[in-house]
């Protein structure tokens, strides 16, 4: 009990320092974990081989971590990704493979030695890559997505791999046990007890019913079994249940998957994308969140610990270069891939930068290859570090995107828009100063918004504060058309750009006659132009705030807050009355200054609001007698 106590004081004080100060360095809190796990490990030596114990521990933040991201993919989003999925994922792993392959031949490996070392190094790190791209904000960007698509894939494929690595072997034969552990053949235990399995001794056919069936039995619990549960769970009014079920639905379903030879992690994907449409989303995620984030903390704190620095002392020149061939072998690989697909810009560049390093499935995949005598343990010991030390130097390459993806927005590079892949009954273009009250207002009255902007930075600052929106420009006909603009009952037209949100109104107005549209006017010309383009309802973006200043004013020259609210009020009621009125004799073609009917127009209506405010004011005084 004191040891374990030691333990978990020397990695909880080690992540408690290192996290929060890489974090105020900009480094993000993956580098942080990684430097804490190098402290407490190699530098100091206060933890041991325990650590490896700890990683397959740990290693179930990842299935939390894809669980929590199928909660955000619908099944339709999930759909529209088949292509990047089977394309993308499955050229990738196919053609870095076989790179890394003709690199490990060339430096002497037999094929066989050199197609497991390339099988090993293609597969990237998930928990490094989907945590970094969660706390950048960019999951949701082109280049996100592509990326998910491909580590999704790579989950998958550890399968197959798994099955085609014995056939490379040159020794004694190894199997693999239903929940990835390894055992010789002809022995008759796992070396940890008797383990169970659903599909053990079974014929061919027979796996594929029983893993067909564990898959539908997820999907079919999801549908019809999750509600009848968490209701019966609400009857309680115990906050640690809603926990303890959520943590039972993760748990559960990776042991079923284990059971069947299936990864756990792409089951509680699976479980996650069943979900999405759940009215109880929202409380498996904010239950699971804190039990994600420390386990993956404690994964890559085990990576950094785990680091063979007396191996890599005595070649140090040789295991870095050899971690950043890979590096550069994969990422030529993939820029390649991002171009052929039709990636662009930034979203190229992230892509690249984020998938280039080995990960954590390399570890059982060498380990692995050892037990199956394909790989020599001299050989392995290297490839083990060179994995480490390339997922040690990831935060470095996201930190290297940033600087690209900052010089790209200098040179004013366009970012191809997102695909949109959810509709509401609010759009809302344009989420600057103006369009970010609306939102948060909107949102937080219930009510689902669906939000576009052409601007990176703008909707990567949105994210990172947990609002949801696409990039693109919302005068694209096809991007409105993906928002639902069939359906919508309100557009909000917010965007900094006078004529672009003209343009929108317009064009929204002829698809649209009966849609209500909320548009944001910079000064009483554009109000003009957005009332003849059809605008239902039209807000100059400093006339509240000024009407709210001189209420203050009149509050505090005498008035009472009674008669000042009506005053504002009167003053309101007559503006928009105004507005209506200068916008009949309103010419685009005629300055107001040069526009005779506008200039007499205008003096009429100003007398008009000097008797309105008059008349108000003597109704009050005359209710006051």
């Amino acid at each position: 009990m004191e040891n374990f106590l030691y333990q978990a004081t020397i990695y909880l004080g080690a992540a408690v320092i290192a996290v929060p100060f890489a974090a105020r360095l900009g480094l993000g809190s993956v580098l942080g974990y990684l430097a804490a796990g190098i402290i407490i490990g190699p530098v100091l030596g206060l933890v041991g081989s325990e650590t490896q114990e700890l990683q397959h521990f740990a290693e179930f933040g990842v299935v939390m971590m894809l669980f929590l991201i199928g909660l955000e993919l619908e099944p339709k989003a999930l759909w529209d990704m088949r292509h990047r999925l089977i394309g993308l994922g499955g050229l990738q792993i196919t053609v870095s493979t076989l790179a890394l392959m003709a690199a490990a031949m060339a430096a002497g490996q037999t094929w066989s030695v050199a197609l497991a070392i390339g099988l090993a190094l293609s597969l990237s790190s998930t928990a490094i890559v989907l945590q970094t791209l969660s706390e950048k904000g960019l999951m949701q960007t082109g280049g996100g997505r592509s990326a998910f698509s491909v580590l999704l894939t790579q989950d998958i494929a550890v399968i197959p791999i798994l099955a085609l690595l014995p056939l490379l072997a040159s020794g004694p034969v190894m199997t693999i046990s239903t929940d990835g552990s390894i055992e010789r053949a002809g022995k008759g235990g796992h070396g940890h007890g008797a383990e169970l399995s659903l599909v053990e001794g079974l014929p061919g056919w027979g796996v594929t019913l029983v893993t067909i069936g564990a898959v539908a039995a997820v999907v079919l619990a999801g549908i019809y079994l999750a509600g009848p549960v968490f209701r019966y769970i609400h009857l309680s009014r115990l906050r640690e249940m809603y926990t303890a079920l959520a943590l039972a639905i993760v748990v559960g379903i990776s042991f079923l998957m284990t059971l069947v030879g299936l990864s756990p992690a792409l089951g509680a994907f699976l479980a996650g994308v069943v979900l999405a449409n759940s009215e109880f989303r929202h409380e498996l995620e904010s239950d699971l969140e804190p039990f994600k984030g420390l386990l993956l903390g404690l994964f890559f704190i085990t990576v950094g610990a785990g680091i063979n620095f007396g191996l890599f002392f005595s070649e140090p020149a040789d295991l870095i270069g050899l971690a950043l061939l890979v590096i550069f072998a994969k990422g030529i690989v993939l820029y390649v891939l991002g171009r052929t697909f039709g990636l662009k810009g930034r979203d190229r560049w992230l892509f690249t930068l984020s998938l280039a390093q080995a990960g954590e499935f390399g570890f059982v995949l060498v380990a692995f290859s050892v037990q199956q005598h394909v790989i020599p343990t001299s050989v392995s010991e290297k490839l083990l570090l060179i994995i480490a030390l390339s997922m040690l130097i990831t935060p470095l390459l996201f930190i290297t995107y940033d600087f690209i993806s900052k010089r790209m927005s200098d040179a004013g590079i366009i970012h191809e828009a997102d695909e949109i892949d959810e509709q509401g009954p609010v759009i809302i273009a344009g989420i600057g100063r103006f369009g970010q009250i609306v939102n948060r207002l909107v949102q937080a009255s219930g009510f689902k918004t669906i939000v576009l902007d052409n601007n990176m930075e703008t909707i990567q600052l949105m994210r990172r504060f947990g609002f949801k929106g696409f990039l693109g420009d919302p005068t694209r006909p096809e991007l409105l058309k993906a928002a639902g603009l069939a359906k919508a009952r309100v557009l909000v037209a917010a965007m900094n750009d006078k004529s672009a949100v003209t343009q929108l109104v317009a064009y929204a107005r002829r698809e649209r006659a009966d849609l209500h549209i909320v548009a944001r006017a910079q000064d009483r010309n554009h109000v003009y132009e957005l009332y003849r383009a059809g605008a239902n309802d039209i807000v100059r973006e400093t006339f509240d705030a000024s009407l709210r200043a001189g209420r203050y004013v009149l509050e505090n020259v005498g008035l009472s807050d009674f008669e000042a609210d009506a005053a504002e009020r009167t003053f309101y009621d007559h503006d928009r009355y105004a507005v209506q009125q200068l916008a009949e004799v309103w010419d685009p073609n005629i300055p107001p200054t040069e526009n005779a009917a506008y200039i007499k127009r205008a003096r009429e209506l100003e007398k008009e609001l000097e008797l309105a405010l008059t008349n108000r004011a003597s109704e009050i005084d005359k209710k006051s007698a």
